[in-house]
């Protein structure tokens, strides 16, 4: 898990705070994104990258922020996705970028592990 930040609850369990750990997970993507070699096959690959590992957030917030439970639905669907997308994107920059393969496997390991989290929401 990447920078696990949580609220204790009183109740003697933490209670993990999924908004910042999906917040920290844009950041450390974005971090990522600036250590890629800028050029015409990784380029396409960044902007990808980035959208897909910063919407997940920006998916829970509003998901937490729904009206309804069909919003709320749509929001979390749509987070699980973009988790998903974000694990193909650095698949493409490890293959075009070989030596990036060990940074980009923590950012993978994050993206299923919230890919998994939004997805048991989502069967909820």
């Amino acid at each position: 898990m990447m920078n696990s930040r949580h609220n204790d609850s009183g109740s003697g369990s933490p209670q993990f705070d999924l908004e910042e750990r999906t917040a920290c997970f844009g950041e450390a993507t974005a971090k990522f994104a600036r250590t890629i070699p800028q050029n015409a096959v990784n380029n396409p690959l960044i902007n990808q990258l980035l959208r897909a590992g910063t919407i997940v957030s920006g998916n829970y917030c509003e998901a937490d922020d729904a009206v309804s439970k069909k919003e709320f639905r749509c929001k979390i669907g749509t987070g699980k996705k973009e988790a998903r997308a974000t694990k193909h994107w650095l698949r493409m920059i490890v293959a075009a970028e070989p030596d990036k393969k060990i940074e980009a496997r923590t950012l993978w390991r994050e993206a299923k592990e919230l890919h998994l989290i939004f997805a048991a929401i989502f069967r909820k």
